[in-house]
């Protein structure tokens, strides 16, 4: 298999502004910088290739201590990334796997800054070789070996990406529901409420958000069901606690307010599973128990160790999202289907296609091309609601990623944004070479990342 080492490593930032605000758990967002992260690599055989790779800075996710500022879970997060630029550089020539192990770390803000310096290496490597993600897995040219004596390399040869996927639109705790609850328009022409996105889009995958108060909870999802209850064809949600709730017994009193609420009964039926609803300090102390939905854990999934101690209480599941590493999902959807194999019960383990408002360009691209290649049949995309596309990019880099991916994206209302039709994303163009780009951002228009 090839390997390399790291030749340099350079941080870069962009601020990104929200056009509606977007509440989730503790936090309102209305702006945040954007991380981008350009490495160089040294094969063996002397060539150097970059690669590239991008992520949010976001707070309150990674680590939600009430006592820090967003700006302090900024800082965590760059430091998170020069650590990993440091453990890089004291290291060796190595496969990607062979990094990935070397300086993976436990925590979601230690482990941030590894994540995404493997994806800027991997998309160097891919470079290099001439192939595209999808390829540079199936064929482990990554260089993966047996992992808790599961056959990684036999397991990602069966992996079948696909050239579209349903985008699962997020309903966030301040998001107006009907027009008579939008009291402040942003005038820009796109959807705010989730009337005008159901209208717009024509997206049948919703994703909820629960705030940890039963009886607020309920009514709120109520005026939601009233509007998804419209639509003509079946539709799915899936539940986000966001760690609102202090344990599963107020989760499971939640799961049965909504089963007896007349209002709630095609919603109901209609919900995938419930997304870590209790707070990541308790989440492990007690068994999921009185709710006949699938619970996966999104927050608590810190290592690599955490998803089977989560099967040990009853969790079903666990979210995929590139801020935790692409090889953190490849391992998790191996053991998902090895269990699977081994039990062969009714309720069968399962990975989820999660979103932290991800941006346009490297960012959105490379988590799509990751969960299509698990087979996620839909994702929670809201980066493309919350923040009016590429509109404060350079137009020559808006150009540059529209023409390269024309099925992901359009020009519309003054500037490049996704393209969704009838709910699905179109991405049949990010098979190609690199890690699902044939684009690059405009590097001189970034600022350095700040020490």
């Amino acid at each position: 298999m090839p390997r390399f080492s790291l030749r340099g490593i350079e941080f870069f930032e962009r601020d990104v502004r929200l056009r509606m605000p977007f509440r989730f758990g503790v936090v309102t967002l209305t702006e945040s910088p954007q991380a981008f992260v350009r490495a160089r690599i040294l094969l063996e055989d002397g060539r150097e290739v970059e690669g590239a790779a991008a992520e949010l800075l976001a707070p309150k996710w990674f680590c939600k201590d009430p006592a820090l500022s967003n700006e302090d879970n900024y800082g965590q997060l760059r430091d998170s990334l020069r650590e990993a630029r440091e453990a890089l550089a004291a290291g060796g020539a190595n496969t990607a796997w062979g990094h990935f192990l070397a300086h993976r770390r436990t925590g979601l803000v230690a482990s941030y800054g590894p994540a995404l310096v493997d994806r800027a290496m991997l998309d160097a490597l891919c470079r290099a070789l001439g192939v595209s993600f999808y390829e540079a897995v199936r064929k482990n040219l990554v260089g993966a070996e047996a992992f808790e004596g599961i056959d990684l390399p036999a397991f990602f040869a069966t992996l079948q990406p696909g050239p579209r996927i349903a985008a699962r639109h997020t309903v966030g705790l301040l998001d107006p529901i009907t027009a008579a609850d939008a009291k402040e328009r942003v005038d820009d022409g796109l959807p705010e409420t989730l009337e005008e996105v159901v209208e717009r889009y024509g997206q049948r995958y919703f994703k909820l958000k629960v705030a940890g108060d039963v009886g607020a909870d309920v009514d709120r999802l109520a005026a939601i069901a009233a509007v998804l209850d419209r639509i003509p064809d079946a539709y799915r949600a899936t539940l986000d606690g966001n760690e609102q709730y202090e344990d599963m017994a107020g989760v499971a009193g939640l799961w049965q307010r909504m089963k007896a609420d007349a209002r709630l009964k095609r919603l109901v039926s209609s919900i995938l599973f419930i997304e870590q609803p209790v707070k990541r300090s308790r989440a492990f102390e007690q068994k999921v128990e009185g709710i006949e939905k699938p619970v996966i854990i999104d927050e608590s999934d810190d290592s690599l160790e955490a998803f089977p101690r989560a099967r040990a209480l009853g969790y079903k599941g666990v979210s995929s999202k590139t801020c935790k590493g692409p090889y953190k999902s490849l391992v998790n959807a191996a053991r998902c289907a090895a269990w699977n194999a081994a039990e062969k019960g009714p309720d069968p383990f399962f990975m989820s296609g999660e979103d932290l408002t991800i941006q346009p360009g490297l960012a959105l691209q490379q988590d799509l091309a990751l969960v299509s290649l698990l087979g996620i049949a839909h994702v929670e995309r809201n980066g493309h609601h919350y923040v009016n596309g590429m509109a404060g990019l350079p137009q020559g880099e808006q150009e540059a990623f529209l023409a390269a991916h024309p099925d992901l994206y359009e020009r519309s209302h003054g500037a490049v944004r996704v393209k969704l039709s009838d709910g699905m994303l179109s991405i049949g163009s990010l098979d190609c070479p690199g890690y699902a780009s044939r684009a690059m951002p405009d590097w001189e228009s970034m600022k350095e990342m700040r020490e």
